[in-house]
């Protein structure tokens, strides 16, 4: 590629915006020595590009998925021979990919249950049935086993799940709860999104029902429209699974979830004042550096044993954190 545009930019940002790849892989691929500059190896992912830049990111030949065991911690909230419940943390990456070959959560369950996983996933997806984005936090379920894999996998194909979420999302939804039915489509300008599809006008896309409620609401009356609060605690139950469905629906009906890079925006809007906790609040929001996404209830039937299972999982600290400095407006 020649650099017609973005003369300054960081060459990590100005690749991930026309390639793929996350921001992050791109710079694991460049200081894997993927990435040439008018004909120079260049490592440095913070590097301003020039005009008339020759930019050649070439990744390595991909790796046979064959993850390596790792002594990760994991929160495991139930494990018998069958299955095993987890409590993800916000920024673990569940399954091995380019630019994340190492420290994810398959890394860490080859470790903790040895040879006792379900190879169903294959040997980059060894029992993963489903998955939480990267710095969604939350409650997760693992096969151990290929019977279990393919229970779990039938309860979620028929949406027999049971699939709690809170968010914490700009201003509040109108009304304060209700289903939001609409397709979700790849995007088309950038690959790692996805979008609303009011019509299925695209072949890819997939029906996605969210349910949602709001449970609280913050700075009423300081918001951006005149009436609104500037941000609320939101439940979100899944009737169907897909990628980023929360995330893309909550924006695509004007709520983003705060700490959306991709989907949101920054700031409050409409929360002004120099009071301590106005600026404490604006603060919080700003420095968020997730979408403020929790995974807080998993319910299914065990698939083997036919046990009635349900899950539980607090918010971590920095959700926590932040709905406090909401919460003192």
């Amino acid at each position: 590629m020649t650099a017609l545009e973005g003369t300054g930019e960081r060459i990590d940002r100005w690749l991930a915006e026309r390639t793929d790849y996350s921001r992050t892989q791109v710079k694991n691929l460049i200081k894997e020595g993927a990435l040439t500059l008018s004909g120079e190896a260049m490592t440095d992912p913070t590097h301003k590009i020039a005009e008339g830049d020759e930019i050649a990111l070439v990744p390595p030949p991909v790796k046979d998925a064959d993850p390596e065991a790792e002594d990760i911690p994991l929160d495991v909230l139930f494990e018998d021979e069958h299955l095993i419940a987890l409590n993800k943390p916000a920024g673990l990456v569940v399954h091995p990919a380019a630019g994340n070959w190492s420290g994810t959560l398959v890394n860490a369950l080859l470790h903790h249950c040895k040879d006792s996983l379900s190879g169903i996933g294959g040997v980059a997806r060894p029992g993963i049935v489903h998955r939480l984005d990267k710095d969604t936090s939350g409650v997760m379920v693992v096969a151990k086993n290929d019977e279990a894999h393919r229970g779990l996998r039938r309860l979620f194909s028929v949406h027999d799940i049971e699939r709690s979420y809170l968010a914490l999302i700009h201003a509040d939804p109108r009304p304060a709860s209700g289903t939001i039915d609409i397709p979700i489509a790849r995007s088309k300008s950038n690959r790692l999104k996805r979008e609303l599809d009011m019509n299925f006008s695209r072949p890819d896309a997939r029906e996605a029902v969210t349910h949602y409620k709001r449970l609280e609401a913050y700075g009423e009356g300081r918001g951006k429209v005149a009436g609104e609060p500037v941000a609320s605690l939101v439940q979100c139950t899944l009737e169907t699974g897909r990628t980023h469905q929360i995330r893309v629906h909550l924006s695509g009906t004007g709520h983003p979830l705060i700490g959306d890079r991709l989907y949101g925006k920054s700031g409050v809007a409409g929360l002004q004042g120099a009071d301590d906790i106005t600026v404490a609040a604006r603060e919080a929001v700003r420095s968020f550096s997730r979408q403020a996404l929790h995974a807080a209830i998993l319910g299914f039937e065990h698939p083997v044993t036919g046990d009635d299972l349900r899950f539980e999982s607090e918010p971590p600290q920095d959700f926590q954190d932040l709905r406090a400095a909401l919460r003192a407006l």
